[in-house]
């Protein structure tokens, strides 16, 4: 389950996910839905909960939203074991010749807290360290959460986890967890948080809740555990991929699919109306409106997404997350557009219908995977060069003319390449409300220049993460965050959280 390039609108991908899952269990197949853990950070920002919405949700929402089983303070606390023990091992004599200057592993914390993105630690005097500039990222931006989501036991969650790099030496060798004998104590603290979560739809639909890297800056999606545990226990699976399909869906194909040697059957793309009159221009308080014209330049969006879906060979149908005053012309506007590029779009109102609502959908997606049409192939080998793995990504799925790196990204790209890295996928970090760089340029921009920032190395997840514009893996509260409006009522029950 993926969709269109986010918009203020919303789509709903988790919303359909559930929707699906209920509609193909009302036809009596046995099905069980794979989705990620909400992040504090969005759920007290701008972006809401994620646990569905009206029928077409899991329960219980407030739990799921807020803390849940622990998961994300354990990714935390095991990140931040790390981080401590780096700073420890620098105070103790530093036998490994860290080079300060040089140390890239930074700090999380699961909030947007943009006061924390640059920060100098160790001050105050002898007793407390050496000083140094680090930051902070979100924590599902952290390795350690992408490594759980990859991880497939507990024995490859801890050698993962030796593998991740720290920093380097003076002589420019990397250092790594495992040098600083830290991989058993983080794992030990991910002990439980590796284990699937288990909850259910509103109409008893399985659902596995497990995971939740953000897809602009990390691979945004579920667990390899809970995707292959669903897999094992069903016959169809639902599963959703973050952010629009150009990074989401892109990195579910060519990480979580490549990594976990996934086959995925069948691709649904969710849209609204109201979303793609915003991807065609239109005010985002008059999207209620009829406007034939702003849908039409934004079925342009849509249009991409598609495009983009097929280069991987796998079927495409379109979900039309429908509301209440989405007119029969509107809706017969995105039916005709996608009819004539050989995709179904099915008006889906599992919002309101629950399960009922999504017959249509769950019935294509049954006639699609029992046509065994799924003829499912990654982006790119493993054995093209880094730097031409992103820039393959950034032609092919943003419609890009080219990337643009300066000579320390080159250099940096070079040097991956040759400490063995080269095989590696790319995770491409980058905005997620435009297929260019550019957040306001909406609908389906072309002859744009994608410009790579910053290149990391993530050798325990096992893949490398190029920044590309202005993206940051520390997100800001709004002017007005939800935060605001959060609270608990006289009988003791959260309120505001949506």
């Amino acid at each position: 389950m993926t969709a269109i390039s986010p918009t203020p609108a919303g789509e709903g991908k988790t919303t359909t996910s559930v929707g699906l899952g209920d509609a193909l269990n009302a036809l009596g197949k046995n099905v069980a839905i794979c989705l990620r853990e909400p992040s504090l950070g969005p759920c007290f920002g701008m972006k809401g909960g994620a646990a569905g919405g009206g029928f077409a949700q899991i329960i219980p929402m407030e739990e799921i939203n807020l803390h849940f089983t622990g998961d994300f303070h354990a990714i935390s606390a095991a990140h931040n074991l790390l981080s401590a023990m780096i700073d420890n091992h620098i105070y103790w004599g530093n036998g490994l010749n860290l080079d300060a200057r040089r140390i890239s592993w930074r700090r999380v914390v699961d909030m947007n807290d943009r006061a924390l993105r640059d920060i100098v630690t160790s001050l105050g005097g002898v007793a407390n360290g050496f000083p140094r500039q680090s930051g902070y990222d979100i924590s599902v931006a952290s390795e350690i959460m992408a490594i759980l989501c990859l991880a497939t036991n507990l024995k490859d969650l801890e050698n993962r986890i030796e593998k991740i790099v720290v920093g380097q030496d003076k002589d420019r060798n990397n250092i790594t967890a495992g040098q600083l004998n830290a991989a058993g104590a983080m794992a030990v603290l991910l002990r439980d948080a590796i284990k699937p979560n288990l909850v259910q739809s509103m109409e008893h639909t399985p659902a596995f809740v497990h995971g939740g890297p953000f897809a602009n800056i990390a691979h945004g999606c579920n667990s390899l555990v809970a995707t292959k545990t669903a897999l094992k226990l069903a016959d169809y699976v639902v599963t959703e991929a973050g952010f629009g399909a150009d990074l989401g869906a892109e990195k579910f194909f060519d990480i979580k699919c490549r990594i976990g040697e996934l086959t995925p059957s069948a691709t649904v793309l969710v849209a609204t109306i109201k979303a793609l009159k915003f991807q065609g221009g239109a005010d985002g308080k008059s999207l209620g409106e009829v406007n034939m014209d702003a849908l039409d330049k934004g079925l342009e969006n849509l249009g991409q997404h598609i495009s983009n879906l097929e280069k991987f060979g796998v079927p495409v149908i379109v979900g039309i997350n429908k509301y209440s005053n989405d007119t029969d012309e509107e809706i017969q506007a995105v039916e005709k557009y996608c009819s004539a590029r050989n995709v179904n779009a099915h008006a889906c109102t599992h919002w309101a219908d629950g399960g009922k609502g999504a017959l249509s959908l769950a019935q294509d997606i049954v006639e699609t995977i029992e046509a065994d049409r799924s003829e499912f192939s990654p982006l790119y080998g493993d054995d093209l060069a880094l730097v031409e793995k992103v820039r393959h990504v950034a032609r092919t799925i943003y419609g890009a003319d080219d990337i643009v790196c300066d000579k320390k990204v080159l250099t940096q790209f070079k040097t991956f390449q040759e400490q063995g890295y080269g095989n590696l996928p790319v995770c491409m970090a980058k905005t997620q409300y435009s297929f260019s760089t550019d957040p306001s340029a909406k609908g389906a921009p072309k002859n744009h220049i994608v410009p790579v920032r910053e290149v990391r190395l993530a050798a325990g997840a096992g893949f490398i993460v190029a920044i590309c514009g202005d993206i940051m893996t520390m997100p800001g509260l709004p002017r007005h965050p939800a935060a605001e409006k959060i609270g608990i009522d006289a009988n003791g029950e959260t309120v505001g959280l949506f």
